[in-house]
């Protein structure tokens, strides 16, 4: 039983990670399939407001719930500082910083459909 919870905390994990990827991706992927902005802007929202609130994503507890059933080792903090820091956040992250990087994820995602805006006014190519 400790190896399927140990797969689920896993398979968590990886979700988290598929996440946080859309998150900061996905108005890449509406530019092409612009439908795709119903999922990705509550995403977008919801991310921000764990961000900007410094609040912990329930997967995080989850995750962690799913390693101690399976006998695992727990982390305590969230996600990023566990397994993002080192990687995306500059040492001595600051809560400055935290709040900086929620800016910059909104603003990078309206800038993103605020593209998508321009090519609906405009039309499909070639038309005119």
């Amino acid at each position: 039983m400790s190896g399927v919870l140990s797969l689920l905390a896993d398979a968590v994990l990886v979700l988290h990670l598929v996440f946080i990827l859309f998150v900061v991706f996905g108005g890449l992927l509406v530019l092409r399939w612009p439908r795709l902005a119903w999922l990705h802007l509550p995403a977008v929202g919801w991310a921000s407001y764990l961000e900007l609130s410094g609040a912990i994503c329930p997967l995080t507890p989850l995750e962690n719930a799913l390693r101690a059933a399976a006998g695992g080792m727990v982390y305590s903090g969230g996600f990023i500082e566990r397994y993002l820091m080192a990687v995306i956040y500059p040492p001595g992250l600051t809560r400055k910083i935290q709040i900086g990087l929620g800016v910059a994820v909104l603003g990078l995602t309206a800038l993103v459909y605020a593209l998508v805006v321009m090519r609906r006014w405009r039309g499909p190519p070639g038309a005119g």
